[in-house]
């Protein structure tokens, strides 16, 4: 029996993945590849705070990470991506020099949430992932 539900289950997914796609370029390929990436969730949490202009993202976020530095060139292919899908828009100011600040859109709102959302449920499970961890270790090592 259990068979069976299984079968079923690989098929319904199967068919959830050709109705949204499987290539590597399909939206939910490349935006949970975005969200486990070094960089891009870290981007859209501390946006998700505000309005922030290159430079100070870039010192916001080596403040915040734990590998302390994004080189400008990253932390530009990253902010690309993130408004190419929809998450983040640039804004250009008159000023001269221009102004360019980022922010989330509405979509990178939302998905702020969801990977807060996720965020939360690891954070809250950390105990149990650690003890999982140590035990695999003890085991692989032992």
């Amino acid at each position: 029996m259990q068979g069976r539900m299984e079968q079923r289950e690989l098929a319904d997914l199967a068919a959830e993945m050709a109705l949204h796609g499987k290539d590597r370029d399909d939206p939910a390929r490349e935006v949970m590849g975005l969200l486990g990436d070094r960089w891009s969730t870290l981007i859209l949490l501390v946006l998700g705070t505000g309005t922030f202009r290159h430079a100070e993202l870039r010192r916001t976020l080596a403040q915040l990470s734990a590998e302390q530095a994004i080189s400008q060139r990253v932390l530009t292919l990253k902010l690309r991506t993130l408004e190419r899908d929809g998450f983040v828009v640039r804004a250009v100011t008159a000023d001269v020099p221009p102004r360019v600040s980022y922010a989330l859109t509405p979509l990178g709102t939302d998905l702020h949430t969801q990977a807060r959302g996720l965020i939360d449920w690891i954070n809250a499970r950390a105990p149990q992932i650690r003890d999982a961890r140590e035990a695999f270790d003890g085991v692989q090592f032992a």
